[in-house]
């Protein structure tokens, strides 16, 4: 193993069997295990032959869907699961932060905790005694160090676990779905100590679906997909075919759901790199002088909104076509609503159906939707004059 790899994952494969029968007693399972002789049993793959290097002081990226094998790939790396077959060399110490709560015990106050995992990653109680005040300020746990763990919600829980994590002195360090369960300001917390890691060169492995944290913070990504790797390069190119699968499964499921108003629907006819071509379908709203209202949604939240009320829907004979200008938004994964509205703005049709398209490139802001005119900044100019009779020279402030 080259002395610049940190982790080397070779053709590592896991696969789980899957019981089908309910085991309520020791006789039902010893039962079972003689039924289950001659039938087949359904095993899991869920990871195939999976290999990559990561170099030291690299900040490494892991995306893919839920049961993709994230999870079960960094549970191997971390000595947590064995794999069936290929192996995984570390070179240098390592500390995970996967699961919440590993480590905790829910009946000790959260003092006890920190004393409890601390002493678990190495740590003396001189050494946390020591830390303790920059592990209760970082968690922003004063007022709760003394309460049982078990009153604490889920993000308190995940703020203290974090807060003692990062003080072990360790060479790798891995984070799973750290920033899902943080409030905002947690999650700049987590951001703010990320590029401390970068400036550190420490090597860190981090499992998000946050795909803005992605590029933003990461030297190389990987993409998983049924336990197999489909990409290893630049973040960018990973965040973008990750965003294109989670578009295609969510416009499939839509699809199978069926359960589109056959009064008002809307489709993407065509994308180019600067338009997404939107075609809205209609029966009966141009004969109550009514119009089309359509949303653009990014992370749940509407962006822009648009209706129809200055076009004579009489003339569209039930189609109308929109063109939307993609230049205006930042690169990121968007959602297309549709509703139907009378003369005074009241909703009377609405579609379940919802569609989604991708803007690539590369986001520079923290996860903005919309794009401003960077040519648009100006250094203001100084102006100099003189004060009537005198040399005094006057500069105006700006």
């Amino acid at each position: 193993m080259e002395d610049s790899i940190a982790i080397s994952v070779n053709d590592v494969s896991k696969n789980f069997r899957l019981p089908h029968q309910k085991v309520t007693s020791i006789k039902s399972g010893i039962v079972n295990v003689f039924r289950n002789r001659n039938k087949k049993i359904e095993v899991q793959h869920a990871l195939n032959s999976v290999s990559f290097d990561i170099k030291k002081g690299e900040f490494f990226g892991i995306v893919g869907r839920n049961g993709s094998g994230k999870s079960t790939l960094l549970k191997i790396i971390s000595g947590i699961y064995r794999p069936d077959e290929g192996g995984v060399r570390v070179n240098g110490s390592l500390v995970p932060f996967i699961e919440l709560g590993v480590g905790f015990n829910p009946e000790l106050s959260g003092r006890e905790n920190v004393y409890l995992n601390g002493a678990l990653l190495g740590f003396s109680k001189k050494q946390i005694d020591a830390m303790y005040s920059d592990i209760v300020e970082f968690a922003e746990l004063e007022k709760f160090m003394d309460q049982k763990l078990k009153n604490y919600s889920s993000g308190m829980q995940v703020r203290l676990a974090f807060s003692v994590a990062i003080r072990a002195e360790s060479d790798i360090l891995v984070l799973d779905e750290v920033l899902a369960v943080g409030d905002a300001a947690f999650q700049q917390k987590c951001f703010d100590y990320f590029e401390e890691m970068r400036r550190s060169d420490k090597t860190v492995i981090l499992v998000t679906h946050d795909m803005g944290a992605v590029q933003r913070f990461c030297d190389r990504a990987l993409l998983i997909k049924n336990g197999k790797i489909i990409k290893v390069g630049k973040p960018l190119d990973v965040a973008e075919d990750y965003i294109a699968e989670n578009v295609e499964a969510t416009n499939n499921s839509q699809k199978q759901k069926n359960r589109i108003n056959e009064d008002l629907s809307l489709k993407i006819k065509e994308q180019t790199d600067n338009e997404v071509n939107i075609q809205f379908k209609f029966s009966e709203l141009n004969k109550i002088g009514a119009y089309i209202g359509f949303s653009i949604i990014r992370d749940g939240a509407s962006i822009a909104e648009l209706n129809s009320s200055k076009v004579d829907l009489d003339t569209a004979n039930g189609i109308l076509n929109y063109k939307l200008r993609t230049d205006l938004l930042n690169p990121g994964s968007y959602e297309l609503t549709v509703a139907g509205f009378d003369k005074d703005r009241r909703l009377i049709s609405t579609s379940d159906e919802r569609v989604r398209f991708i803007v690539k490139g590369y986001d520079i802001t923290r996860g903005a939707a919309l794009k401003l005119d960077d040519a648009l900044w100006s250094v203001p100019i100084k102006r100099e004059h003189k004060q009537p009779g005198s040399d005094q020279v006057i500069q105006p402030d700006n």
